[in-house]
């Protein structure tokens, strides 16, 4: 079902990219409200993510498809609860069109929607969680800030993707190093997407103990031991590179 909510958000960003930008405007304005700031919050602790999945929804932030990086997503509404949008729009006699799959029980939205009740009864109200989202945001925010200072000095880009230093990168904090970690990954493999945060974290073990091996794959990127005419950090370089065929056939499955 996981890949189906995908595709569909796939599906949906990119027609709204053609259109807006075929339209010559900049950005795409979505009636996400604090409901699924909070929604999001609980999907991504149930998958396991790090601060960077657990932080808020940004107001502008770029748009997530590849194919038009050029535009922004922005999220006026992230302060309304949806409920009170409703009663808006109520009041002004004007309707809404509701996705079927909003009330599809299989999805794990839908399924967090409809343990609101309970979850608010045991004091974990949709403003108590997008307020955790944001506090996380604020600490993502200063996080950043450290992962590039460690990036500077660990990341080499080349032409076909980037060398990376792992000492340098496996002895900063754990999480500083992660999101560096990260930051090459979707640089390289042109996500607008974190990798899944418990593979990311093997991949990072591996390098911190020196165990890549003859390499590994991970968000469309192989990653591995770098060639002596590219080990520019010494014995701890290794080589990031798109893998364009793993590229297509997800951009494909999707």
């Amino acid at each position: 079902m996981a890949s189906i909510e995908a595709a569909a958000r796939e599906a949906r960003y990119q027609l709204m990219g053609g259109w807006t930008k075929r339209k010559g405007f900049k950005a795409v304005y979505v009636g996400h409200t604090r409901d699924d700031q909070a929604e999001t919050f609980l999907l991504r602790l149930a998958r396991g993510s790090g601060v960077d999945g657990l932080s808020a929804m940004h107001a502008i932030a770029p748009f997530p498809v590849e194919d038009f990086r050029e535009l922004r997503l922005v999220r006026p509404l992230l302060t309304i609860e949806r409920e009170t949008l409703r009663n808006y729009l109520r009041d002004q006699n004007q309707a809404w069109l509701d996705d079927p799959m909003n009330d599809d029980p299989h999805f794990a939205r839908v399924k967090i929607r409809n343990a609101w009740p309970a979850l608010e009864a045991a004091g974990l109200s949709k403003t108590r969680i997008a307020d955790a989202a944001a506090h996380l945001a604020r600490a993502r925010a200063a996080l950043d800030m450290v992962s590039e200072a460690v990036l500077a000095r660990a990341c080499c880009p080349s032409e076909d993707g980037a060398v990376l230093d792992t000492i340098a990168l496996t002895k900063a904090p754990r999480e500083v190093g992660l999101r560096a970690l990260a930051s090459v990954l979707m640089s390289v493999s042109g996500s607008a997407y974190r990798p899944r945060f418990e593979r990311l974290e093997r991949l990072f073990d591996l390098l911190a103990e020196g165990t890549l091996g003859g390499g590994r794959t991970l968000h469309c990127c192989r990653i591995a031991p770098a060639p002596r005419a590219k080990a520019v950090f010494g014995s701890g370089s290794v080589v990031v590179k798109r893998e364009e065929l793993r590229s297509k056939m997800r951009k494909n499955n999707d």
